[in-house]
Protein backbone atom coordinates (compact mmCIF):
# COMPACT_ATOMS: atom_id res chain seq x y z
CA UNK A 1 0.00 0.00 0.00
CA UNK A 2 1.26 3.56 -0.64
CA UNK A 3 2.59 5.55 2.31
CA UNK A 4 1.65 9.95 2.51
CA UNK A 5 3.55 12.43 3.67
CA UNK A 6 1.39 15.31 3.65
CA UNK A 7 2.45 18.85 3.37
CA UNK A 8 2.50 21.11 6.08
CA UNK A 9 0.66 24.06 4.35
CA UNK A 10 -2.27 21.23 3.87
CA UNK A 11 -5.17 21.88 6.40
CA UNK A 12 -4.27 19.39 9.21
CA UNK A 13 -7.78 18.02 8.69
CA UNK A 14 -6.48 16.20 6.36
CA UNK A 15 -3.70 13.88 8.17
CA UNK A 16 -6.61 13.61 10.93
CA UNK A 17 -8.64 12.14 8.79
CA UNK A 18 -6.75 9.76 6.53
CA UNK A 19 -5.50 8.24 9.49
CA UNK A 20 -9.08 8.13 10.71
CA UNK A 21 -11.07 6.82 7.85
CA UNK A 22 -7.98 4.40 7.00
CA UNK A 23 -5.96 3.44 10.11
CA UNK A 24 -3.73 1.20 7.68
CA UNK A 25 -2.71 3.60 5.32
CA UNK A 26 0.75 4.89 6.97
CA UNK A 27 0.21 8.53 6.74
CA UNK A 28 2.16 11.06 8.06
CA UNK A 29 2.49 15.08 8.31
CA UNK A 30 5.92 17.46 8.12
CA UNK A 31 5.86 18.26 11.47
CA UNK A 32 5.31 15.14 13.13
CA UNK A 33 8.65 13.54 15.53
CA UNK A 34 9.20 10.98 12.59
CA UNK A 35 8.77 12.86 9.58
CA UNK A 36 11.07 16.70 8.37
CA UNK A 37 10.30 19.37 10.57
CA UNK A 38 8.06 22.34 9.71
CA UNK A 39 9.84 24.62 7.59
CA UNK A 40 11.91 22.23 5.87
CA UNK A 41 12.28 23.24 2.02
CA UNK A 42 10.64 21.49 -0.47
CA UNK A 43 13.86 19.80 -2.35
CA UNK A 44 14.81 18.70 0.97
CA UNK A 45 11.35 16.98 1.68
CA UNK A 46 11.58 15.47 -1.58
CA UNK A 47 14.83 13.78 -0.71
CA UNK A 48 12.72 12.35 3.11
CA UNK A 49 10.15 10.74 0.59
CA UNK A 50 12.38 9.30 -1.61
CA UNK A 51 14.41 7.89 1.22
CA UNK A 52 11.24 6.48 3.22
CA UNK A 53 9.05 6.05 -0.17
CA UNK A 54 5.95 8.34 0.76
CA UNK A 55 3.79 9.94 -2.08
CA UNK A 56 3.90 13.75 -1.05
CA UNK A 57 0.55 15.19 -0.77
CA UNK A 58 0.55 19.20 -1.38
CA UNK A 59 -1.13 21.85 -2.33
CA UNK A 60 1.88 23.07 -3.67
CA UNK A 61 0.82 23.44 -7.52
CA UNK A 62 3.66 26.37 -8.58
CA UNK A 63 6.87 25.60 -7.63
CA UNK A 64 7.09 21.58 -6.66
CA UNK A 65 7.33 20.35 -10.44
CA UNK A 66 9.83 22.34 -10.44
CA UNK A 67 11.62 20.75 -7.68
CA UNK A 68 10.58 17.10 -8.71
CA UNK A 69 12.59 18.04 -12.46
CA UNK A 70 15.59 19.26 -10.33
CA UNK A 71 15.51 16.02 -7.64
CA UNK A 72 15.09 13.56 -10.72
CA UNK A 73 18.29 15.84 -13.03
CA UNK A 74 19.94 14.79 -9.99
CA UNK A 75 19.52 11.36 -9.96
CA UNK A 76 17.24 10.80 -7.40
CA UNK A 77 13.40 9.83 -7.91
CA UNK A 78 10.38 10.25 -5.80
CA UNK A 79 7.67 8.23 -5.02
CA UNK A 80 5.49 10.35 -6.76
CA UNK A 81 3.11 13.72 -5.42
CA UNK A 82 -0.20 14.38 -5.14
CA UNK A 83 -1.82 17.82 -5.70
CA UNK A 84 -5.11 18.63 -4.05
CA UNK A 85 -7.85 20.03 -6.09
CA UNK A 86 -8.80 23.47 -4.64
CA UNK A 87 -12.26 22.92 -6.44
CA UNK A 88 -13.42 19.11 -4.47
CA UNK A 89 -14.40 19.32 -0.37
CA UNK A 90 -11.91 17.89 1.73
CA UNK A 91 -14.67 14.88 2.23
CA UNK A 92 -13.86 14.44 -2.02
CA UNK A 93 -9.70 14.80 -2.02
CA UNK A 94 -10.09 12.01 0.83
CA UNK A 95 -11.74 9.81 -0.77
CA UNK A 96 -10.00 10.13 -3.89
CA UNK A 97 -6.43 9.54 -1.94
CA UNK A 98 -8.01 6.66 0.03
CA UNK A 99 -8.83 5.08 -3.55
CA UNK A 100 -5.74 5.69 -4.54
CA UNK A 101 -4.25 4.11 -2.24
CA UNK A 102 -5.94 1.19 -2.07
CA UNK A 103 -5.96 0.57 -5.87
CA UNK A 104 -2.48 1.52 -7.06
CA UNK A 105 0.99 -0.09 -6.84
CA UNK A 106 3.76 0.76 -4.67
CA UNK A 107 5.68 2.72 -7.56
CA UNK A 108 2.95 3.23 -9.97
CA UNK A 109 3.98 7.47 -9.05
CA UNK A 110 7.53 7.41 -9.38
CA UNK A 111 8.56 10.61 -10.56
CA UNK A 112 4.89 12.04 -11.54
CA UNK A 113 3.14 14.42 -10.26
CA UNK A 114 -0.88 13.96 -10.27
CA UNK A 115 -3.62 15.85 -9.86
CA UNK A 116 -6.84 14.88 -7.62
CA UNK A 117 -8.71 13.32 -9.03
CA UNK A 118 -6.93 10.78 -11.02
CA UNK A 119 -9.74 9.91 -12.85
Amino acid sequence: MLKYLVDENVDPTYTKQLRRLNPDLFTIAVGDITAPPKGTLDPEILFWCEQNRCILVTNNRKSMPVHLADHIALGHHAPGIFILNPKLSIGENLEQLILIAEGSFDDEYQDRIEFIPLF
